[in-house]
This record gives structure tokens, C-alpha cells and sequence, in this order.
């Protein structure tokens, strides 16, 4: 029996109840590296670097789990107050990893769009971001989603910013309006949050997405994280029962 089938049948339904539903998009808040590295000895960018490959495995094998989009939490804007030698060395990596993993992913189907501010890097990873969404626009396989130099309160800001900018009168302000100035429109609400190495904080991730997310925090580190968490954690959703507000 294929993986996506067995999730189905994990929970049947109650007779007369709605099937229950897949996690279609799935958002990631990768934790763990620096501890992963810490305890086998390591400096923290070994475990940076180890974590790119548990996102190669992890965004491989979400479409086999019936995830259409896939968003992952890979720096924040708080990130920039770690030592410089780390956030040097992160720079780098994430150059890296657009050059290597991601056009790897890119013949693979995946379409990858970027989230966050992009004034702060250099002109040569804002130019391979760039390049790397237009190579991959038409891609259908998997969305991917990078939130990278992002923060969530600074994202309503910026949509509030946008909504004084482009002249709206107060009645025409709802939920639409705010949802269309976010940073990706599209990003679609995740069903499901994960959080890898036990720890259990939002940590400034997608505040207005989540509204009525499910959240599960496994205690694996990121590094160590792939296809079978994945699918315990995809799994695990499916025997929850969301009423977003109601009975």
C-alpha cells in the first residue's frame, strides 16, 4: 500500500463526518542544528551544513505524502545578531545551497520562491534568488517556500505599510486587503507546523498563516530529520479533528 494511502486510512471517519484531511501544506521551523553539533563535537556551521541535507531529504519526500507546499524557517531577521563568523558562514552556505541543492531540486519539479527581506544580503545571493525563482516558476511538483531574512511581525508591518501607501479608506480593510500585501500572496495557510528539537515557540514564524494551524514538536534535531519523521508527523495529523473555531 503507497504511503499517501496508508495516512488515509490512519483515522476513518465518523459516519456522516468529512474525510479527514491531508496536511497539503506543511511549514518547518528547522531547529537543532548548533545543539546537533555541540554534541558530537562539532563547530556550529558542521550542523548548519547538515541540516541543508535533511532539507534535501525532507523536500523529496513531501510529494509522496500528498504535501503540495512545502515552507521552511531557514533565517530569521533576529538571526542577524548571532556571532558574525556564524552569519558569514550562513551567507555562504545559503549561496551554496541555491548553486547546488536547490537547482538539484529544480530538475527534480520543485518551484522555489523566496520570503523575507532581501536588502540586507549581498548583490550576488540577492542575483541567485532571483535567478532561482524565474528558473523555477513553472515547476509544479512541489512549492517550496524559503523564509529567509524573515520575521512575521515584520511582514504585517510592511502590509500595513502598503495599505496606507496604496490610499485604502478604513471600510475597505479586511482580512483580503491584508492577505494581498503579505510577502507571498500565495503562500497558502499551513495545516500543519512543525517544529524539530522539542522546543516549543512560534519564534516570529508566518503570525498571520498559522491562525488555525496544527503545531507538532518532535524532539529529533533538524539534522537528523527526513522522510520517516516526516511522515510520523504528517501522519500524526492525521488523526486530529480541526473545527477552526467551531464543534
Amino acid at each position: 500500500m503507497a504511503i499517501l494511502d496508508r495516512i488515509r486510512l490512519i483515522r476513518r471517519p465518523e459516519p456522516g463526518a468529512p474525510e479527514p484531511g491531508l496536511a497539503e501544506h506543511v511549514a518547518i521551523i528547522m531547529d537543532g542544528n548548533a545543539r546537533w553539533a555541540k554534541q558530537r563535537g562539532l563547530p556550529t556551521l558542521s550542523g548548519h551544513h547538515a541540516g541543508v541535507r535533511a532539507l534535501r531529504r525532507t523536500v523529496e519526500a513531501a510529494p509522496d505524502l500528498g504535501i503540495r507546499s512545502l515552507t521552511v524557517y531557514a533565517f530569521s531577521t533576529e538571526n542577524w545578531t548571532r556571532p558574525e563568523d556564524e552569519v558569514s558562514g550562513l551567507m555562504d552556505l545559503f549561496a551554496r545551497t541555491i548553486e547546488g541543492e536547490f537547482m538539484d531540486l529544480h530538475r527534480q519539479g520543485v518551484r522555489i520562491r523566496f520570503i523575507g527581506r532581501r536588502d540586507r544580503v549581498t548583490l550576488r545571493i540577492r542575483a541567485l534568488m532571483d535567478d532561482m525563482e524565474e528558473r523555477t516558476q513553472a515547476n509544479e511538483r512541489l512549492d517550496l517556500f524559503v523564509a529567509f531574512d524573515y520575521g512575521g511581525r515584520a511582514e504585517i508591518v510592511d502590509a500595513c505599510r502598503r495599505i496606507v501607501a496604496d490610499g485604502l479608506r478604513p471600510d475597505q480593510i479586511d482580512e483580503t486587503a491584508i492577505r494581498e500585501r503579505l510577502a507571498a500572496a500565495e503562500l497558502p495557510d499551513p495545516d500543519l507546523v512543525i517544529r524539530t528539537s522539542g522546543e516549543q515557540r512560534v519564534s516570529n514564524f508566518l503570525l498571520w498563516h498559522t491562525a488555525y494551524a496544527e503545531w507538532a514538536f518532535p524532539e529529533t534535531l533538524w539534522p537528523d530529520f527526513g522522510a520517516e519523521a516526516l511522515q510520523e508527523a504528517v501522519g500524526e495529523f492525521a488523526t486530529r479533528r480541526r473545527r477552526f473555531g467551531g464543534r
